[in-house]
């Protein structure tokens, strides 16, 4: 199956497949001319790399999820680790979520006022409402708007 082929059946520019090819992610079968040729298994690949960007892998960690042959081999430790951290990332969302429609309906005059919104200021001022990647150490999520409750 040629470059355009493959780009068509999968949704995934030509130019993406070429630098998937470049950084060892899927393997030309040859060349048609100059169009690159790919085995029909791609299509397969394609969407685990796609799958695995969705869940947050970064495309050295999906490298890793394919063996030399293209066949799949997905370390289960890297899968739960990662859905622990979708968890992690829910449970912040939610907690985040939770503060801002308090202050929408908020009864304090100001917000200035408002205990609740002060600690959602409070987390946000202190990286704790921040995503994993950008803070330096791990924070429960929902230890900031426990006490509001």
């Amino acid at each position: 199956m040629d470059i355009a082929e493959v780009a068509k059946r999968s949704g995934v520019p030509a130019s993406a497949l070429r630098y998937y090819e470049e950084k060892g992610l899927i393997a030309s079968t040859g060349r048609s001319g100059l169009r690159r040729t790919f085995s029909p298994s791609v299509v397969d690949q394609l969407a685990l790399i796609a799958l695995g960007q969705s869940a947050g892998f970064s495309l050295d960690e999906i490298k890793v999820m394919f063996s030399a042959d293209g066949r799949t081999n997905i370390n289960r430790g890297a899968l739960t680790a990662k859905a622990d951290e979708v968890d992690a990332t829910v449970a912040r969302l939610k907690a985040l979520s939770k503060g801002l429609r308090h202050a929408a309906v908020c009864p304090a005059e100001n917000h200035a006022d408002c205990p609740t919104f002060q600690r959602l200021l409070r987390a946000a001022g202190s990286a704790k409402l921040s995503s994993p990647k950008h803070r330096s150490e791990p924070v429960s999520p929902t230890a900031t708007f426990q006490r509001s409750r």
